[in-house]
């Protein structure tokens, strides 16, 4: 087992490396410059080559990427051009509200979605699974920001029972923190949601008819049984795959969330770097999503390897 996490760790030396590779090279060839940003309009030529030369932007790429890796090795992700704030620190006072999102559309997702895609792979065919293949549809269908507006529209406008906007942290309370969160928690929620219970309903009803099943029905086990013992159960590293995956979905969708609902999270603040073309902000950002994204997946293999002691080899 260890030997596995240590190869599975190892491994993500090289994902690490290409990422920081491409995320360097997108900002740097990409239209804009954040020295013509700062001098403003009327500047002139030599005023924006002295901001680029403060900046060290008039050095050769492969300069600049050496001196970009060296500061990650020790730990430093850099200064931001325009609030002159370590990314550590922006990246850290944004923290607790987009971590607060990712985890309650987390847990709300995996709460609904793996019972209710259990229920509809065990009852193929049923109202109920025809219902949740007609939700799927909509929740893949509908773009997050469109379905963020409707529910401000309806819980909000009309109904007056949730705040539009903000964020509240759960030390204020827990009644005001779940309140601020649960538009935006369904919002990012839906597509989350359905995915996991689409592939939860495949993987059951793919157990349903494997002969382990019958044998348990014909040694008299109650259906419920049946299905949450057995066919659930066996049906874990799917459902777990696609949770991993799902957090790329959930981390794209946390940058619109908080953009529609003004959180004040690091989706927010990787919005207006980008504005900004404040490059370490952005490149800090990306690097700490990725490096996120991948673990989540480290954690998933590490439990292949409990259910299934094959994946080890």
């Amino acid at each position: 087992m260890l030997s596995f996490i240590a190869k599975r760790i190892l491994s993500l030396i090289p994902v690490i490396l290409i990422v920081s590779i491409v995320v360097f090279l997108l900002l740097r060839l990409s239209p804009g410059d954040p020295a013509v940003v700062i001098a403003g309009d009327n500047a002139d030529a030599a005023t924006i080559e002295r901001i680029r030369a403060t900046l060290g932007l008039d050095q050769p790429l492969l300069t600049q990427f050496i001196l970009w890796v060296g500061s990650l090795l020790r730990g430093d992700l850099g200064v931001s051009i325009f609030s002159n704030i370590p990314v550590t620190d922006l990246i850290l006072q944004r923290l607790e509200p987009t971590a607060s999102l990712a985890l309650t559309t987390i847990f709300f997702s995996i709460l609904i979605a793996v019972p209710l895609g259990t229920i509809a792979g065990a009852t193929a065919g049923s109202w109920l699974d025809r219902a949740l293949m007609l939700i799927s549809v909509l929740g893949f269908s509908i773009p997050v920001f469109v379905l963020g507006y409707c529910l401000i529209y309806v819980f909000s406008l009309q109904l007056h029972v949730l705040p539009v906007q903000g964020f509240t942290s759960i030390r204020q309370g827990i009644f005001p923190f779940l309140s601020n969160i649960a538009l935006p928690t369904m919002t990012l929620g839906l597509a989350y949601l359905v995915l996991i219970a689409r592939i939860t309903r495949a993987s059951v009803l793919e157990m349903m008819g494997e002969d382990f099943i019958r044998t348990a029905r014909a040694k008299g086990v109650k259906e419920r049984i049946v299905v949450t013992r057995h066919a659930l159960r066996n049906s874990a590293i799917p459902i777990l795959t696609v949770i991993g995956i799902g957090v790329a979905l959930l981390i794209s969708g946390v940058v619109v969330i908080e953009t529609v609902f003004n959180i004040p999270g690091v989706g927010r603040l990787v919005v207006d770097a980008i504005l900004k073309r404040d490059y370490p902000v952005i490149q800090g950002v990306i690097l700490v999503f990725s490096g996120v994204y991948v673990l989540v997946n480290l954690a998933i293999d590490i439990g292949y390897a409990f259910l299934d002691p094959r994946v080890r080899y």
